[in-house]
């Protein structure tokens, strides 16, 4: 994962801040044409999306909090990594302004915090609903640890299968 921390300007008014700088993208070593796609989702407090992949190649995104707060989550789930498995969370907030880059290969999912809060992310590939992968927020091998009451969660998202089921699909059970 790569962190990238802006420095928003505050005054009076509120704040202003740079959200995506070519320079700085390529800086850390990420092509800024990749990215094909942005999208936005809006979520009320305690509502979890995920936690969601793609088989394949999968897509990386660039993920931030445009209004709100969030718990934001990614599970490596590449077979051939040497942190399968491994998960990684990040308070993403509209204060901060921070984003995260998460690579191609990692399930991704997260838990509104605030009674709104929006999210929003940049992929790497078009959307392709053949090569959806999806795992049970509640996992007991994961531990995903959601901090909020849980609200809503999508029919999808209620009926994914384990992450002993994704392993097994790998190569990895």
């Amino acid at each position: 994962m790569i962190v990238f921390q802006p420095t928003p300007h505050r005054d009076a008014r509120g704040y202003y801040s740079r959200i995506y700088d070519v320079d700085i993208i390529t800086q850390a070593g990420l092509d800024p044409a990749a990215f094909k796609q942005e999208n936005q989702a809006r979520s009320y407090q305690g509502v979890i999306r995920g936690l969601h992949g793609r088989s394949g190649a999968g897509e990386a995104k660039l993920v931030r909090c445009a209004h709100g707060a969030f718990l934001d989550v990614a599970i490596d789930a590449r077979p051939d990594s040497s942190t399968f498995g491994a998960m990684e969370t990040f308070l993403l907030d509209d204060q901060q302004c921070r984003q995260v880059y998460i690579p191609r290969g990692f399930l991704h999912g997260w838990q509104s915090l605030t009674s709104v809060a929006d999210l929003v992310y940049r992929v790497d590939d078009f959307y392709n609903p053949g090569e959806e992968v999806s795992v049970h927020y509640l996992d007991p091998d994961l531990a995903v640890p959601w901090p909020a009451p849980i609200t809503v969660v999508s029919e999808r998202d209620r009926t994914a299968g384990s992450w002993a089921d994704y392993k097994a699909s790998v190569g990895r059970g």
